[in-house]
């Protein structure tokens, strides 16, 4: 029987390319916000042999996150997988300048979210399940206050998490990509030459061959 792997923020860059390169040895549960971006990986997963359930859902809702956990439960028993990629990028700022409401939709998106998400989670996946979670170290970096501190802050929920699973599990694994060529980057390194980074698609696979995932 396929495996269910849970990816929240799969509508775009590492999400979207994790989403593909597991199917068609998954279905896969792609959530996110863009319709549009959930039926173009719909379709390209489809065309790999494979299956996917879409979920166009805000994982800052919590009400929704509970129904969609709930509904995995009645209908599939559990997970195998999940990997969460979904981020807030806020536009880079000196940290006297911080906008309430970037900061706000921050700290939802990059901490509140995961709080909820992982004890809502956590039982699906039970002891044999894995998690995999994305560090990207901007904590104390000039201008990256919004993303870097609550960026920071998912992290350390994560790395508690793992400390507390490692002998009964799930098993919790933080990896830190190598520097994409996704839309987040761009928003952070405007002039930055994209021809020097790593194509989404191809660090999904590293990554998923480095977790014994593929």
């Amino acid at each position: 029987m396929t495996q269910l792997a849970l990816i929240t923020g799969a509508s775009r860059g590492l999400g979207f390319a994790l989403a593909e390169a597991l199917s068609p040895a998954w279905h896969v549960m792609a959530v996110g916000r863009t319709v549009g971006a959930l039926e173009e990986l719909d379709d390209r997963i489809k065309a790999k042999g494979g299956s996917a359930t879409l979920a166009p859902l805000d994982i800052t809702d919590a009400g929704a996150m509970a129904h969609m956990c709930r509904s995995i439960h009645d209908r599939w028993g559990g997970l195998g997988l999940w990997l969460h990629t979904a981020v807030h990028a806020a536009p880079l700022t000196p940290t006297a300048h911080l906008d309430p409401k970037d900061w706000e939709k921050s700290r939802k998106t990059n901490v509140d979210a995961v709080a909820v998400l992982i004890p809502y989670v956590a039982p699906l996946l039970g002891t044999a399940g894995r998690a995999v979670f994305f560090d990207d170290p901007r904590g104390g970096e000039k201008f990256f206050g919004h993303y870097g501190a609550t960026k920071a802050a998912q992290t350390a929920l994560a790395r508690s998490w793992q400390a507390e699973t490692g002998k009964t599990g799930p098993r919790v694994d933080i990896v830190q990509p190598r520097p994409m060529s996704t839309a987040t980057r761009a928003r952070f390194y405007p002039g930055e030459d994209r021809a020097t980074l790593i194509p989404a698609p191809d660090e999904a696979r590293a990554i998923l061959d480095a977790l014994d995932l593929a």
